[in-house]
């Protein structure tokens, strides 16, 4: 029995991975809520670029199949950026540190933003998804194959648990998220919408029937606990720039979480005091959990036959 621990993100990608080549898993859920239902759920590679070393493009951009069969709210029209006409520099730096983009009137992707903004840099192949839905999505379909949701493990440990893992993991470091959910039926948006600036950029993800999410802010802080009054202005502020009908929007929830990160900000699985880590998510917990619960899987697969 391979026993998981935790099932945010990366623990329900593991077991799947796991329970779908037929070895036998349990999920060992924790008590608190997984930070990862309070992701953007943005599958977003390319933009990604940026910021993130080349493998979080090349291999992440296989996470955008794995998903479209295995989430209902999975949607692919693609990443929307655009700046303000004072930042329009930050649009070109944008453009010359990513790839995969074409640039666009946004107006013809988006009607309402119409006159907004003379140019947006359009990621077609990007593509985005509810995380509450999607987590559920998964729990639902172990639970069709019969996997067992326990409070204790009782086989070969994966360890999932994100910062809670720093009891083995001491490199493991937190960084704050912030992020709101709004209710503005005035706005139709159908795809991703990232704003730049040079201080507090921000996305836009719709999440349908009017609501919206508005993330995220990304804080070298360990302080948990509830949104910030100035996460909550930036948040507003930005939204407001993309489109004034967020002005009128019910604010639904604010939440606020520690993202597990290692110093090089990359995800990755290690092999330490006799387990096996699948953890450091940073920002990138919707797109790489596929991708090495994958690599899990296959390990582990290829130990059972050589065992046989």
């Amino acid at each position: 029995m391979i026993s998981v621990l935790g099932a945010g993100v990366a623990g329900l990608c593991a077991a799947t991975a796991l329970a779908e080549r037929g070895l036998p898993v349990e999920i060992v859920e924790a008590v608190t809520p997984p930070v990862s239902r309070l992701a953007g759920g943005m599958l977003a590679p390319f933009c990604e670029g940026e910021s993130a070393p080349e493998v979080i493009v090349t291999r992440g951009r296989s996470a955008i199949e794995w998903w479209r069969v295995r989430a209902q709210s999975f949607v692919q029209r693609g990443t929307l950026v655009v700046a303000a006409p004072r930042d329009a520099g930050e649009l070109d730096r944008f453009a010359r540190a990513t790839r995969g983009h074409a640039r666009i009137d946004p107006g013809d992707l988006e009607p309402e933003l119409s006159g907004r903004f003379a140019v947006g840099l359009h990621f077609a192949e990007e593509a985005h998804l509810d995380p509450c839905e999607a987590l559920a999505a998964l729990r639902g379909g172990l639970a069709s194959r019969g996997v067992a949701f326990r409070d204790r493990p009782s086989g070969r440990i994966v360890d999932c648990r994100g910062m809670a893992a720093r009891d083995r993991l001491r490199d493991l470091r937190a960084v704050r998220g912030e992020m709101l959910e709004l209710l503005a039926p005035d706005v139709t948006l159908t795809r991703t919408i990232r704003l730049l600036h040079p201080r507090f950029p921000c996305y836009i993800v719709p999440r349908g029937h009017g609501r919206f999410m508005v993330g995220a802010t990304m804080v070298e802080s360990a302080r948990d606990g509830a949104v910030t009054a100035r996460a909550l202005m930036e948040l507003l502020s930005a939204a407001w720039t993309v489109h004034p009908g967020f002005g009128e929007a019910e604010v639904l929830a604010t939440g606020a979480g520690l993202r597990p990160a290692f110093p090089d900000n990359i995800p990755a699985l290690r092999h330490e005091d006799g387990r096996i880590h699948l953890n450091g998510m940073y920002r990138h917990g919707f797109l790489m959990a596929p991708v090495l619960a994958c690599d899990l899987a296959n390990k582990l697969s290829e130990d059972m036959t050589h065992a046989h």
